[in-house]
């Protein structure tokens, strides 16, 4: 390694070192000392790469980072420490025991409830450990009204003629199933007041893309962030984390699909 390449890699890991310390609120960052004995350099790479390179980057704030990240690892519910390291991050950075909820809820409507339902007791365990956090908030009142109605409004608002296009294809052979998301994803889960309807779909979008199974629906949700105030490049910032997180391959085929869509709209 030259020179000028170790100095990189210093300001690199430097930079991730200062980020990882501001997410992880410790000093000296556990990946490091549980790493040391069996293989340092991924210490010192995922301080590198993950902080340094992606976590740093602009695109998007540390607040819809770790929300993004907290509902990337409960989808896939393989990482518990992780995740309960990162739900520990997202209130570190700002976000509230509330929003933190609200996305694990979020989570029943792509992952299912067992997913959720995990997801949950990990915040637990985060929330009864810290004892800096406020009292829980007074729960919202639930969505009122017919929920179909609710949801179908919902639906339009965010995934417009796209969604109605998913519903519309189930007609013929699960016209039930088409209802429970109506009723279900956007009536009951989408309509909640926890999170506003921009980060429930970057949020989603990060969930679709760990999942690495499910690109039409990461489609139409692309369509739905930018439909709600998200951009193209918020888009390409919550794929490019995932990276990280479900591997350069799941990244890589949401971009694909990403790519889609933008040219889809661009005709339009």
């Amino acid at each position: 390694m030259t020179n000028t390449q170790a100095s990189a890699s210093n300001d690199r890991f430097e930079r991730g070192l200062e980020l990882l310390r501001q997410v992880g609120g410790q000093e000296r960052p556990a990946v490091l000392d549980s790493l040391a004995d069996i293989a340092p350099d991924l210490g010192r790479l995922t301080v590198e790469f993950g902080y340094g390179d992606i976590l740093s980057r602009p695109g998007l704030t540390l607040r819809q980072r770790q929300l993004a990240t907290v509902s990337a690892l409960a989808v896939m519910g393989n990482a518990a420490p992780q995740l309960r390291f990162h739900i520990d991050g997202a209130l570190n950075v700002g976000c509230t025991r509330e929003e933190i909820v609200e996305t694990l809820i979020h989570v029943s409507v792509y992952a299912g409830f067992p997913a959720a339902l995990n997801g949950l007791g990990a915040a637990r365990e985060v929330f009864e450990a810290r004892t800096d956090l406020p009292a829980p908030a007074e729960p919202a009142p639930a969505p009122t009204g017919d929920r179909f109605e609710r949801g179908s409004a919902k639906l339009a608002e965010i995934d417009g003629h796209v969604g109605e296009q998913v519903i519309a294809s189930l007609r013929d052979i699960a016209p039930d199933l088409g209802r429970y998301i109506i009723e279900y994803s956007f009536g009951d889960v989408y309509s909640r007041p926890g999170l506003d309807l921009k980060t429930r779909e970057m949020v989603t979008v990060a969930m679709c893309t760990a999942l690495g199974t499910v690109a039409p629906q990461l489609g139409v949700h692309i369509h739905g962030l930018l439909n709600v105030g998200g951009t193209e490049t918020e888009v390409v910032e919550i794929i490019t984390q995932m990276a990280g997180y479900a591997g350069f391959p799941a990244a890589l085929n949401a971009i694909t699909v990403a790519r889609n869509v933008f040219a889809e709209r661009a005709r339009h």
